[in-house]
């Protein structure tokens, strides 16, 4: 077990989230850390070095992506052991969310070093808590894979998941990634579709798989920009059919209980499965 506090001697490794887009969004506490740690670990420097620039933050700031090797990991893990603090930033948003942070903190932790997170701007949450798809379970999958077979491959997989499913998708992609959803989703599988979040150009619409693949296709201004897709989950395989009793049992309940606390009450009530009354307030609880 890795303990969470570290030797007093090291440094921080502070894992600073920046906006997505709106430089308003940028938090105090993350200005403040970016301003006096040693040195800013950045996905591209060049594109930070814009925010940089407009709170003049003057630290500086070395590359650390996809491309980055065990040496410049190491790198970094040894100025925190020389007591050093090291903000670790993406190019817009939570870092480690779909970019190559995962590396450094994992190597820093078991190297017992501290690591501070600092919240802020995420496009997936701000996604999701936007366009009226169920929030109380999802499943972050990322980038799709960009070969048309193998993307299809991984949406029937994910066919049958019940919960909310957020994915990340390039513009150029957008399109037919839609038509792959529509085809192996349903046509009526309802999306959304969250574009240029906190930017002049945000747009959030939802509809159809069919709906939004048309849209899409015949705007080309729909295919620009930064772009999170949310998927409804499938609807639940009947566990059990529930009687009409049941079902008004669960619907009293509901109105002042949790779903665990209602599912239970009930099955003790009814003599129903508490796995089918919970399904079921699952299933229409938002309806």
């Amino acid at each position: 077990m890795q303990h969470l506090l570290s030797d007093q001697t090291s440094g921080i490794l502070y894992v600073v989230a920046t906006p997505i887009g709106n430089l308003d969004d940028m938090v105090p506490r993350a200005v403040e850390t970016l301003q006096t740690v040693n040195v800013i670990a950045a996905e591209d420097t060049r594109h930070s070095a814009r925010l940089m620039a407009h709170f003049q933050i003057s630290t500086p700031m070395v590359a650390y992506h996809d491309h980055s090797d065990e040496r410049q990991t190491q790198g970094l893990v040894e100025r925190l052991q020389r007591g050093e603090s090291v903000a670790l930033i993406s190019d817009a948003g939570t870092p480690l969310v779909s970019d190559p942070g995962y590396r450094l903190v994992r190597a820093v932790r078991e190297a017992g070093v501290r690591i501070v997170p600092i919240p802020g701007a995420c496009a997936m949450i701000a996604a999701l808590s936007a366009v009226g798809l169920p929030s109380d379970r999802f499943a972050f999958e990322g980038f799709l894979p960009a070969k048309k077979g193998t993307r299809q491959n991984s949406l029937q997989a994910l066919k049958d998941e019940t919960r909310t499913l957020i994915f990340y998708e390039a513009p150029h992609r957008i399109a037919d990634t839609l038509q792959d959803m529509a085809e192996v989703f349903g046509p009526e599988r309802e999306l959304a579709i969250a574009r240029e979040l906190t930017k002049t150009f945000e747009t959030i619409c939802k509809g159809s798989a069919k709906e939004l693949a048309e849209w899409v296709a015949s705007d080309s201004n729909q295919q620009r920009g930064e772009i999170v897709l949310i998927a409804r989950g499938a609807k639940t395989k009947a566990v059990d059919a529930l009687d009409a009793e049941s079902i008004r049992v669960m619907g009293i309940l509901l109105e002042e209980l949790s779903v665990k606390q209602a599912s239970a009450l009930a099955a003790k009530v009814t003599g129903q499965k508490k796995k089918a009354l919970y399904q079921w307030a699952l299933d229409n609880q938002d309806k």
